[in-house]
């Protein structure tokens, strides 16, 4: 397929082998079926050419004829995926090892981080690969979480829980075909992202790296895989668009915290430290499993044909059998084979986590934390296809070759390992096109991509207060800004950012932080900045503390765990789910000083802050919004209205945590869906029954656009903008026509069900609401996001009733 860029490779496997040569037996065949090394040239197959070089033939064809000419040591070699810098020094181990695959793990750039470097670095190993006798091209994969993040000038956009506050699956996927673009423009296919964990302790380190607690709002949200893959088949091959990997299969937001650990862990230097929540143990119930933990899988495949899973670090321990027998999920037939490949129906292949077999218990040799014939079988048999060995490729490869010839693997499960990794490098075009093109590096951090993630960022923005309407702010007010996080791109940005840990730091990436956005969009406003709030704050009419968290990934980030004894120093703090003591200390200082106080948490997880709740005004969760914080100054100054709802339980303390939505006795400081508009609500009608008027066709949404004229009518409001009775039940009554539509409507619903929200959340900022309208809340967004819009605007109305 011609690329949208209108690029063709400059050199391919035609050019290695020779246009029109007869390659014939490169090397004699080893084992059964193996037959001689390729004959054509790239593209379309000529006389006497192997089946698996005609591009015009079906992928599956190609695949079957590849796979019978493979030796066994090839086979293995394709299962095989090792860190860059593991061959970089000596490319030539790419061709040794027959290596199907390499990586970049967090931080394993080539030597000058820049766009065109990565295509040279992943031509070089390429390059090597196609010296082989059968010339099959290699994969190179990287996390790209939110944005290409391991590269310089990347676009960095929010972290998956701030785009789950967004609640827009299509700027998900516009999001995810950014990212795409970028990674492929580096020479990169291959993506290990999205994250489809369900985050349900937010003192897990990893949770900023899920859209929500809720399955229902995680599987709207795999849109980004869409963005990421194309949404039609055979879009994989486009200059634009990369495999994506749904991680990290299964349970991994789920795993239960180890108080044990985390009191152990108290006086120990951070390397004696242990993780107390990641890469733990799910203990649960095959129904909550499903429910919760799978649920995200089931979508993954059946509607985004996700062409890779990952298994997680984590165990399961199922409570109907006992609990203290928890199984690792890299060693896990039942849910690797039984359930993803055939129960839902996989096809794409599996890929390890770092290292992740090493992690399976070997009974006959408990102590050793490295590779055994044990771990490398029980892998393989589990289901696994490519493992990500970073240092022990080698070792790998021969525990495993020496584990088929004693019959303890099948030829058979190693073949449909194969199989399934060459369906996705034919679909990705690589036999045809293996080597990358510098010629898109100008899509990396592009204008464009920038102003996405502008885009991205202000509909992040969760507003949880306003006290008096003190937001949207003034384009000329007087501004005292404070915060260690007013001015830190590196904290803006979060984990997983140029390094594994991120940095903390101004300079980390190219990029606005929140500070220099207040200029950008303000530039008639009158701004005193002082980080620790030491300078005077007289003469200001309005303070702005941005305070938060520095950056963390997994393990790290565990509440209890180890701090980063490597990282920048602010990183090396230990992680709470309060409000550092300097935080705290500026937030105290402002909010008395200046009559106005507005507060924003840049962090990847909520923050406790009822303490000091009273003395803020207005308070902002801003999550962690990536490299351009102009996007939180435009809803800061109404540039852009507030949207943003939280995709996570904000608690009332630490205590609650973990608390989620559907739980009893809910009643945490900030339910889940809570978020508070700055726009009004019958514009916001007017704007999304304009926009459904091209689904005029469909009877029920004709239906219900009647009932929405009716409402919209001037008489139907109050002078405050409220809807008076007679408007609701017009609203009501359209939610029940759309029920019938056979288009797509989940974006009018919403609309209809947000001036809902409106009325319960002034409600509870009344103080008039039931005793039960946390409960309420959450379980009507919960009720949305599942699809039922009716219920979500009878609960809500429930609320403010």
């Amino acid at each position: 397929m011609r690329s949208p860029f209108g690029w063709r490779p400059r050199r391919g496997l035609a050019a290695l082998v020779g246009i029109g040569a007869l390659v014939t037996s490169l090397v004699p065949a080893q084992a059964a079926g193996a037959a001689t090394g390729p004959t054509a040239t790239t593209g379309a197959a000529g006389a006497g050419s192997p089946l698996y070089l005609d591009a015009h033939r079906p992928v599956d064809q190609r695949v079957e004829d590849l796979l019978r000419r493979m030796t066994l040591t090839e086979k293995i070699g394709q299962m095989t995926q090792a860190e860059r810098a593991a061959v970089d020094a000596d490319p030539t181990l790419v061709a040794q090892w027959q290596l199907g695959s390499v990586l970049s793990g967090g931080g394993s750039t080539p030597a000058s981080n820049t766009p065109a470097a990565w295509v040279e670095m992943v031509n070089r190993y390429q390059e090597q690969a196609l010296s082989t006798r059968l010339h099959i091209p290699m994969i190179y994969g990287i996390d790209a979480v939110h944005g290409h993040g391991n590269v310089y000038g990347a676009t960095v956009f929010p972290q998956n829980i701030g785009l789950g506050a967004t609640r827009d699956p299509g700027l998900a996927e516009r999001v995810g075909h950014a990212t795409a673009a970028e990674v492929r423009a580096t020479g990169i296919p291959w993506d290990f992202a999205p994250c489809v964990c369900v985050t349900r302790d937010e003192r897990w380190g990893r949770s900023y790296e899920s859209f929500s607690e809720d399955p229902a709002l995680v599987v709207r949200m795999e849109s980004v895989i869409d963005g990421l893959q194309g949404s039609r088949p055979g879009q994989l091959d486009d200059a634009d668009r990369v495999l994506a990997t749904a991680k990290h299969y299964a349970g991994d937001g789920d795993t239960e915290y180890n108080t044990e650990i985390a009191q152990s862990n108290e006086g120990k230097p951070w390397y004696d430290q242990k993780y107390p929540i990641d890469q733990g143990v799910t203990v649960t119930n095959r129904a909550d499993f499903a429910r919760i933990d799978l649920a995200p899988y089931v979508a993954a495949v059946h509607r985004h044909d996700v062409g890779s899973v990952m298994p997680s670090f984590s165990s399961v321990d199922w409570t109907e059998d006992g609990v203290g027998n928890p199984t690792k999920m890299h060693a896990n037939r039942e849910l690797i084979t039984d359930v993803l490949k055939r129960k839902i129906g996989f096809d794409g292949f599996v890929i390890s986590d770092w290292e992740g077999i090493h992690q399976i218990p070997d009974p006959a040799e408990p102590d050793n934390g490295g590779l055994t014939a044990y771990k490398v079988r029980t892998g393989v048999n589990a289901g696994i296809d490519m493992f990500m060995e970073p240092n022990t490729a080698k070792q790998f490869e021969d525990l495993l070759l020496a584990e088929v010839n004693a019959g303890r693997v099948s030829q058979a499960r190693i073949d449909d390992a194969v199989r399934r990794i060459l369906r996705k490098k034919f679909q990705l075009g690589l036999f045809e096109h293996p080597y990358a093109s510098a010629d898109n590096v100008d899509q990396v951090g592009s204008p464009a991509h920038r102003a996405l993630a502008r885009e991205a960022a202000a509909k992040s923005q969760v507003l949880l207060k306003n006290s008096g309407n003190v937001l949207p702010l003034r384009r000329n007010a007087k501004l005292y800004v404070a915060g260690r996080n007013a001015d830190d791109l590196g904290n803006q940005a979060g984990g997983w950012t140029i390094t594994w840990q991120g940095q903390s730091g101004q300079d980390a990436i190219p990029g606005t932080s929140i500070l220099e956005g207040i200029h950008q969009v303000a530039p008639g406003a009158q701004v005193t900045y002082s980080a620790d709030a030491s300078a005077p704050t007289a003469g200001a009419d309005v303070g702005v503390v941005v305070v938060g968290e520095t950056p963390y990934a997994e393990g790290y980030g565990d509440v209890g765990g180890p701090e980063c004894g490597w990282c920048t120093t602010p990183q090396q703090e230990e992680k709470s789910l309060s409000l550092q003591p300097g935080d705290k200390a500026v937030v105290d200082k402002v909010c008395a000083a200046i009559a106005k106080c507005v507060v924003l948490v840049v962090s990847g997880r909520p923050q406790v802050l009822s303490d000091q709740l009273g003395e803020i005004d207005s308070l902002v969760a801003s999550w962690l919004p990536g490299s351009e914080g102009a996007g939180v100054a435009d809803v800061l100054f109404g540039r852009r209205p507030f949207t943003g709802q939280l995709s996570v339980t904000w608690p009332r303390d630490a205590a609650q945590v973990p608390i989620n939505v559907g739980d009893a006795n809910y009643q945490p400081q900030y339910p889940y869906g809570w978020g508070l508009r700055t726009d009004a609500a019958r514009d916001r009608l007017t704007e999304a029954v304009r926009n459904a008027r091209s689904d005029s066709r469909d009877r029920a949404v004709r239906a219900a656009l009647r009932d929405l004229t009716d409402a919209l009518g001037r008489n139907g409001w109050t002078s405050t903008g409220t809807p008076r009775p007679a408007t609701l039940r017009s609203l009501a009554a359209a939610l029940a026509e759309l029920r019938s539509a056979r288009t797509d409507t989940s974006a009018l619903a919403a609309a209809i069900v947000s001036v809902a929200r409106d009325q319960a959340q002034a409600a509870v900022v009344n103080g008039i609401a039931p005793a039960n309208a946390a409960s309420l809340i959450a379980d009507a967004d919960h009720a949305l996001q599942s699809g039922d819009a009716v219920r979500a605007f009878t609960l809500l109305r429930r609320v403010s009733a």
